[in-house]
């Protein structure tokens, strides 16, 4: 290992909190490859497998799918991770003025589901949100 690297179980800040990322996009399924593109990179920065990787990407997709078809048009698609030593736990959320109740029998949420470890849906008056966490399966 080079003086620069950093151990996977090393990822915090300097608090020696979990490191945090923040991505916001326009709420808009064109900008999904974004959101799977920066997922990827920080699995892989905690040494998650390519499996391990593929399956985040996927769960990624669908939780801003779930989120993307309650958004409110021109609003911004909040994403938050939290990077732990071979965890991700991921926060995608926009507002939403209206809402609807969690759909748990739908395709995409069965999917979702099954790819975390721990997966929410969580809605306020203004903000639909879903939280995940993966974990590397190494860590098994």
């Amino acid at each position: 290992m080079s003086e620069t690297s950093v151990p996977a179980a090393e990822h915090s800040a300097p608090t020696g909190e979990p490191a945090e990322v923040e991505l916001r996009l326009p709420a808009d399924g064109a900008y999904a490859s974004v959101l799977r593109t920066l997922t990827a990179g920080l699995a892989a920065r905690l040494d998650f497998t390519m499996d391990d990787i593929e399956d985040l990407r996927i769960a990624v997709s669908e939780a801003a799918a779930i989120v993307l078809d309650e958004a409110d048009p021109g609003t911004v698609l909040d994403c938050v991770f939290r990077l732990e030593p071979a965890s991700l736990g991921i926060s995608v959320s926009a507002t939403s003025s209206a809402p609807s109740e969690p759909d748990y029998e739908s395709f995409g949420w069965q999917v979702l589901a099954t790819l975390a470890a721990e997966a929410s849906i969580d809605t306020t008056a203004d903000t639909y949100a879903v939280r995940l966490t993966v974990r590397s399966s190494l860590a098994s």
